[in-house]
């Protein structure tokens, strides 16, 4: 053993005594640094109000809504998808020549694009069931599509 191996363990033991405390302190400051707030702060509202830019849609619910605009654009693109993959699919048949193994890959993708798209819409309605349960009477959810 030489005087390094003691330097280096006598080092570790220290730390593992000041972590604790450490920890304890940053979580105290933490603590005290949310309570000594002044009452006349912003509140998360007016800081999201002051964020907004001009033109920017209000309300999360409703027909020009951030998630019904969301909705919008997610269905569109797994739509635009879906036909993309089950054109390729169809190529993928016809080009196959009949050989087994390319005519099962071809079937398998037609087959799991049109899983996909199902599996899309069936997300579309949860989605409109939850907003619909957590906002009912605004039309909350319902697109344009």
């Amino acid at each position: 053993m030489t005087i390094n191996d003691n330097i280096g363990r006598s080092e570790v033991k220290i730390m593992q005594k000041i972590t604790p405390l450490l920890t304890v302190a940053l979580f105290l400051f933490a603590i005290s640094f949310f309570f000594s707030q002044d009452s006349s702060a912003l509140t998360v509202f007016d800081g999201v109000n002051a964020a907004k830019g001009d033109g920017q849609p209000t309300e999360l619910f409703g027909g020009s809504g951030i998630f019904t605009t969301v909705t919008n654009i997610l269905l569109f693109v797994v739509g635009a998808l879906s036909v993309i993959m089950l054109i390729v699919g169809g190529l993928r048949y016809v080009v196959s020549a009949g050989n087994s193994t390319a005519v099962t890959a071809a079937k398998n993708t037609v087959l799991y694009a049109i899983v996909g798209l199902i599996v899309a819409f069936l997300a579309y309605g949860a989605i409109n069931f939850v907003i619909n349960t957590l906002a009912p009477g605004s039309n909350a959810g319902y697109t344009d599509v």
